[in-house]
């Protein structure tokens, strides 16, 4: 990576009226794809992730992650001069997105239909838990409360009990499709001119990424079981023991099969055998065929049986726990880690996933509370954090 090419979103202001993770995490990528992110914060207090831990050098985690690249504005939105900061600022930027509660931008006076009103070309985005209208959509909607009410938790876990996901999923889908939708709505204000009211909702991102899941119930009319690390359709796949350690392996076809018991565990009688031989059949026996497996690979030591694995073509990864993933061989040979900054010093950060070949994306700082408020103020027609004390903090 490297070269000097213009960043993809440079010259793109966004106006973020957010707080937690979906928006965050939308608006920080749009962030590290060069655009201006204007992050409005509640005087004082700011975006309630902020309290979440103090992991990071006294900062939460949360915040340090989502957060980066951007500008904090301390406004009070429900005063007149917050509000009227706002709509300048908007009138100013090229999208608003909104993760608050259900109807609280309306009640603000800052709804997609008012900022549209005064500006057709902008680009409006609201995430909310459950969508505009339908019985649940004024409920509270936080990522466990998805997971549960979308039928995630009931696929997620063990036999004996259900369990969320442990990353924010639902959060993590909301994010990614408000960005896809941001970029998609300024591909189309760059041939047609015309703006966008977009809405996306928690449950409704989660619900797509149960098609699986869902595709069998509705066609087969059954719930699929909870699986741990094993999967439904599949077998084997699963984590199976070494003379040290564990190792996951996920065999995807027949063709795997015939890899893994000839040319990993020596066992070429079992290739043909009728009672292994095709996936349906092993499914059926899956307990037998674990069984079996674990055997094998439990004469082998970790290190011993990944590189037998990776030779053969099988699929298999060894079961991290996240030490494994900080000192990852593969992101120090790729060179991921940059240094971030943060009010309270450098912190390691990952560089995006997504590589351009002319240019690295940037990983600016994370802001303190407020930090860009009298800059940005200046730039709305002279504006200082003094005149009018209600609308916004003073540092």
């Amino acid at each position: 990576m490297s070269g000097d090419g213009p960043l993809p979103l440079e010259g793109i202001t966004v106006l973020a009226v957010e707080q937690a993770v979906a928006g965050p995490l939308a608006t920080r990528h749009l962030a590290d794809l060069g655009a201006r992110v204007i992050k409005v914060e509640r005087p004082g207090e700011g975006d309630f992730a902020r309290s979440y831990d103090d992991a990071v050098h006294g900062q939460a985690s949360h915040f340090v992650w989502l957060n980066r690249g951007k500008e904090s504005i301390a406004l009070d939105l429900a005063s007149d001069h917050g509000r009227r900061v706002a709509l300048d600022l908007a009138d100013r930027a090229d999208v608003v997105l909104s993760n608050l509660a259900p109807g609280a931008m309306e009640r603000l006076g800052l709804g997609a239909a008012v900022l549209r009103e005064r500006k057709d070309e902008l680009v409006v985005v609201t995430l909310s838990g459950y969508g505009d209208g339908g019985p649940y959509s004024g409920r509270k909607a936080y990522d466990m409360l998805i997971q549960a009410e979308s039928g995630l938790c009931s696929i997620t876990g063990t036999p004996e009990s259900a369990s969320k996901s442990g990353v924010p999923v639902s959060d993590i889908a909301t994010g990614m499709y408000a960005l896809s939708a941001v970029q998609s709505a300024l591909f189309r204000r760059e041939r047609t001119g015309r703006g966008a009211t977009i809405e996306v909702s928690m449950f409704e991102a989660t619900a797509e990424w149960m098609g699986h899941p869902m595709y069998v119930r509705m066609y087969e009319g059954r719930q699929l079981g909870r699986m741990g690390l094993s999967h439904a359709s599949i077998c084997p796949y699963d984590a199976f023991p070494t003379t040290d350690g564990q190792v996951l392996i996920g065999v995807q076809n027949d063709r795997g099969w015939a890899a893994l018991v000839r040319e990993v565990l020596g066992r070429p009688d079992l290739v043909d055998d009728e009672r292994y031989a095709t996936n349906i059949a092993r499914v059926s026996r899956r307990g037998e065929v674990d069984a079996l497996i674990s055997a094998l690979t439990a004469e082998y030591g970790t290190e011993e049986l990944a590189d037998r694995l990776d030779a053969a073509g099988v699929p298999a990864a060894r079961l991290n726990d996240v030490g494994g993933l900080v000192d990852h061989p593969q992101l120090d040979a790729r060179d991921r880690w940059r240094q971030v900054d943060t009010p309270a010093g450098p912190v390691r950060g990952l560089l995006p996933p997504v590589d351009y070949a002319d240019v690295e994306l940037p990983m600016g700082p994370v802001p303190a509370l407020g930090q860009h408020t009298d800059a940005i103020l200046a730039e709305l027609a002279g504006r200082t954090r003094g005149e009018d004390t209600h609308g916004t903090a003073r540092g």
